[in-house]
């Protein structure tokens, strides 16, 4: 009897281990599974973001950007790069309506002769036709931009890059070549209809103050981070450019952009240890 029992104890133990072992099991397959679908996420984040501050009624920003969309393109890296447009008003208070010509308050912002602000008007206008842009520069109509960046704002609540790169497009264009004043709802809500954003949508956030504090926000942003100027560009949260650099500059900065990132992301050889041991 005293055998048949130290058995019948020992078999009562062994099935109770048994379960948690079996638990243990259908648990370690749970947990590898798990494992291969978060490498599968990591491995799919490829996009890298850039966001930039900048002003339709800055020069520089509209040079800047279509820089940076040329030095994206010669590097081929159109489906892997995202950009989102933050609003930085050169001047919150600028009237609705145009009160001075271009060379006028050039002159009179720098302290320079009329003949010296042309020509250096003259010399941004250049380096805008360098890049195969329409730019009038001489001739823009300056006004408020805050229901311009307003816009900008609605397009982004469609999560559609394409429609927030053509509404961005068709305000800088409105402004440098069309020389139209961007204070005007009704240049806006043209921009809105050819870039494919609901017209109707459009004139009621415009006819509001929707996305007023989100511009706000962008801007306080900026001052945070010790922005004084515009554009300016941030790569990933961690490369900056400040200023419309030049292609190869910002060819530069993609590519190092674009190494860090691979640097910092799971891949199939990463060294890694799991459920079943260490991967050598």
């Amino acid at each position: 009897m005293g055998f048949f029992n130290r058995f019948i104890r020992l078999f009562a133990v062994s099935m109770t281990l048994m379960i948690p072992l079996r638990v243990l099991s259908e648990s370690v397959d749970s947990l590898k599974t798990k494992q291969v679908i978060t490498i599968n996420k990591v491995k799919e984040i490829k996009t890298m973001k850039i966001v930039y501050w900048s002003d339709y009624a800055c020069p520089y920003c509209y040079i800047g950007e279509t820089r940076l969309k040329k030095a994206i393109k010669e590097l081929g890296l159109e489906n892997e790069v995202e950009i989102e447009t933050r609003a930085f008003e050169l001047d919150p208070d600028a009237p609705k309506t145009v009160e001075t010509i271009t060379v006028d308050r050039f002159a009179k912002k720098y302290r320079l002769s009329k003949e010296e602000a042309q020509q250096q008007i003259d010399h941004i206008s250049q380096l805008g036709i360098d890049e195969g842009i329409d730019f009038r520069y001489a001739t823009t109509l300056y006004t408020n931009t805050r229901d311009a960046h307003r816009l900008t704002k609605l397009a982004q609540t469609k999560h559609d890059t394409a429609l927030e790169d053509r509404v961005s497009e068709l305000l800088f264009d409105a402004y440098f070549t069309r020389n139209e004043k961007l204070a005007e709802h009704d240049v806006l809500l043209r921009v809105a209809r050819e870039a494919g954003l609901g017209e109707t949508e459009a004139k009621n956030v415009l006819e509001s103050n929707q996305f007023e504090e989100e511009v706000r926000f962008d801007e306080r942003e900026a001052m945070m981070r010790g922005v004084h100027g515009v554009p300016y560009f941030m790569f990933n949260g961690k490369f900056v450019i400040p200023g419309a650099l030049s292609v190869s500059a910002f060819k530069h900065t993609l590519e190092k952009a674009l190494k860090d990132q691979q640097e910092n992301t799971v891949g199939e050889d990463a060294h890694q240890c799991g459920p079943e041991g260490c991967r050598i």
